[in-house]
Formats: C-alpha cells, sequence, structure tokens
C-alpha cells in the first residue's frame, strides 16, 4: 500500500499508520481524508492483521482541517459542502466500523476535525500536556460530523460546553473527561502502546470483532438519523452569513464581528 499524505508500516500482526503532513502539523485535506479510508477499508478485509495504531509523524497529532481546503470551502455550494461532509463522515465511520482494534498513539496536540479521530479510536494512549480544541465555534461553524463519536466518548455534558467555548484543554483534563484512556511519559508512550498491542492479540479476533459490533448496536439503536443530520447541518452552516464570516476571518488573520 502506497500513499501520499499518511506512512503505513506493518509488523507481524500489527499495523501502524502516521498522519504524514509534518509541515502541515498532519491537518487534514480531501486527499489525506480518502486515503485514510481507503486504508481502513483495506485492513479491515485483511484477516492477516489483528491490530492497528494510529499516530501522527512530527511535532502534531493532527490539526484538524487544512488551511488551503477550508480556502476552498468558502465557495462551495450547499450541494458540494453536503458531498464533502459525506467524505468526513465516510473516514470516520470505516474508522469507528473497523472490525480490528485501533489503538490511538496521541504524540502531539489536535484540534478540531483530529479530535474526532480520537473519538473513533478505541484505545488512546497520550503523553502529558499536550494541547486539544474543538474550535470550530470560533470559525462560526460546528464539530457536526464528530459529534456523534464525541459525545459517545465525553459525555453531553462536557461536548455541550467545549463545543461552544472552543477552549483548549490538556492531556490531563481530555484523561478526566475519557477522551485519553492513559497519560504517560514520553519515553513510555511505545511501551504502553505496545502492553495494548499485547492484550488485544490475546483476546480472540471474532470475540473483539462482536464486542465493537455489540457497542454499536447499542448506540446506532439510541442515534437513529441523527448522523444525516449532522452532514447537512455543518454544510448550512459552512454557507451560512456567519460561518463565511468567520472561515474567511480565519484565513485572513482577522477577527470575526462577534470577537471584536
Amino acid at each position: 500500500m502506497s500513499y501520499e499524505t499518511i506512512a503505513v508500516t506493518k509488523e507481524e500482526k500489527t499495523i501502524t499508520i502516521a498522519l504524514d503532513r509534518p509541515e502541515v502539523h498532519n491537518a487534514m485535506n480531501e486527499k489525506m481524508m480518502k486515503e485514510l479510508t481507503s486504508c481502513f477499508k483495506k485492513i479491515n478485509s485483511d484477516e492477516q492483521i489483528r491490530v492497528v495504531v494510529l499516530t501522527g509523524n512530527g511535532k502534531s497529532f493532527c490539526a484538524g482541517a487544512d488551511l488551503n481546503w477550508m480556502k476552498s470551502m468558502a465557495d462551495y455550494t450547499m450541494e458540494e459542502n453536503i458531498s464533502d461532509s459525506r467524505l468526513l463522515l465516510d473516514l470516520y465511520e470505516t474508522i469507528d466500523n473497523c472490525s480490528k482494534p485501533v489503538i490511538g498513539r496521541i504524540n502531539g496536540h489536535a484540534f478540531g476535525g483530529g479530535l474526532g479521530l480520537l473519538a473513533v479510536c478505541d484505545i488512546n494512549v497520550a503523553t502529558p500536556n499536550l494541547k486539544f480544541a474543538f474550535s470550530e465555534v470560533k470559525l462560526g461553524i460546528i464539530p457536526a460530523v464528530i459529534s456523534p463519536y464525541v459525545i459517545r466518548r465525553i459525555g453531553i455534558a462536557n461536548t455541550r460546553r467545549l463545543f461552544i467555548t472552543g477552549e483548549r484543554f490538556d492531556s490531563q483534563y481530555a484523561e478526566h473527561m475519557g477522551l485519553i484512556d492513559h497519560v504517560v511519559p514520553q519515553d513510555l508512550l511505545d511501551e504502553t502502546i505496545k502492553k495494548y498491542v499485547n492484550l488485544t492479540l490475546t483476546s480472540g479476533p471474532n470475540a473483539v470483532k462482536e464486542v465493537k459490533n455489540l457497542v454499536r448496536m447499542y448506540q446506532e439503536l439510541k442515534t437513529g438519523e441523527y448522523k444525516e443530520y449532522t452532514v447537512k447541518k455543518i454544510a448550512e452552516l459552512r454557507v451560512s452569513k456567519e460561518g463565511q464570516e468567520g472561515i474567511r476571518a480565519f484565513l485572513e488573520k482577522k477577527k470575526p464581528s462577534w470577537r471584536e
């Protein structure tokens, strides 16, 4: 498997996927979303692979959306925004539906959609004092597509507060909420990841798959058509007056009117 935006390595029954755009803090663009989705779909049908580790190359895990990609979205129609949002939903759904355990090796900061990747991992291990934020509201939009996965991870009250304020929080607080499972010193990160890889390898592959299906069914019965609502809602807000102003202000390094 050869990709431009992600680096994939395999060691026996474990495959590691690293977001590989360190020059832009592993910000996601359309190419990365498609490559990640394609990679996870291939992994899902590969019986030789038992565990997936998701991480980022460089200093950051994932800075969220790529600036150039955001610039192109500023002029998208409602229909184009819905199509684009479906790519994002397909990415999170594919990782969430992966039959293999997905372990997040959180090596650096994560914002916006990057936190959506944390929310769809089964286990997250991070280093101390990283910075996180659901910063979409600062642009006049909302983290709609990732919301069902985030709510499942950290609960409604935490989600509501963090989505409204867009405030930054650190690894320790993320652990307190349940977004991160363990915070460990940098020199113990790989050792801890290896521990969880080994633990999952001692579990029956089909049993692991069925456990994930069991939890998923509980979620699906509660959410109904909520995911389709989120796709349309983020598209609606991207083309709204406030969303357009917030995105343009961010790209032009200005303050939107509500921050004057």
